[in-house]
């Protein structure tokens, strides 16, 4: 600690010895400066999450879209639910209310989420259905006739990747697999320009390239009377 007494000691040193002394006392006597921790993480920035908790139960949040089916009417009843089937407490966004077994496709679609490289994820639970059982994640979706779907189904046992071209569906790539019924399983899809990856429940599956869409909104899809529950819809934005 440098003080009054220092200063007559240091006219007692040679030159170099003081000019060191005396920036040392600089130094020891300037306020200590601090700077404050990161705010936000960086990555924050390029990730969203819906887990669908903060919404009124019996609604859609209010940047989640319903589809058409081919005859006008709406393309599945969506809402939010509560429920302790949940995969993160205490609420899920459901497709309750099949219309009968007639093979329709429940699709909705997030507005604001149409990107080019992404990486977005959706658990989903099967919850009851006999011509369908199952879910599916939507990405790059231009509107409710064109996307990219990714899709598992316990009653085919089969996943499948799926172009959607005008309302119909083009098989790119499937696999037999086991889809079990029960217990909540995850759909997640990779792609930067043309190279997808699709993974169920972390297995890679699919890895190919494919230009047809090359940007658009990512969503969810049911088909027929499955009833199917998901929760923990991710998009990751990549470089």
């Amino acid at each position: 600690m440098c003080n009054s007494e220092t200063v007559p000691s240091m006219m007692r040193l040679k030159p170099l010895q003081t000019f060191l002394l005396a920036t040392l006392c600089i130094t020891s006597l300037a306020p200590t400066i601090t700077f404050p921790a990161e705010q936000e993480d960086p990555e924050s920035q390029h990730t969203r999450q819906w887990d669908f908790d903060g919404a009124a139960p019996g609604t859609l949040p209010s940047s989640f879209t319903v589809g058409t089916l081919f005859d006008g009417r709406a393309a599945g009843a969506w809402k939010v639910l509560i429920t302790d089937r949940a995969k993160s407490p205490s609420q899920v966004l459901a497709q309750l209310q099949p219309k009968g077994t007639d093979q329709a496709h429940k699709l909705l679609l997030v507005e604001g989420t149409a990107r080019t490289n992404i990486d977005a994820e959706v658990s989903y639970l099967a919850v009851a259905g006999k011509a369908d059982l199952g879910g599916g994640l939507v990405w790059h979706a231009t509107d409710d006739r064109n996307y990219y779907l990714l899709r598992a189904s316990s009653v085919e046992q089969k996943v499948r990747l799926y172009r959607v071209v005008k309302g119909v569906q083009q098989v790119v790539k499937q696999i037999d697999r086991p889809v079990p019924a029960t217990g909540w399983h995850k759909l997640r899809v990779i792609q930067r320009g043309c190279e997808l990856k699709a993974l169920y429940d972390d297995t890679v599956l699919f890895r190919i390239c494919d230009q047809t869409f090359s940007s658009g909104r990512i969503g969810l899809w049911t088909k027929a009377d499955a009833v199917t529950y998901f929760d923990d819809l991710t998009l990751r934005l990549l470089d």
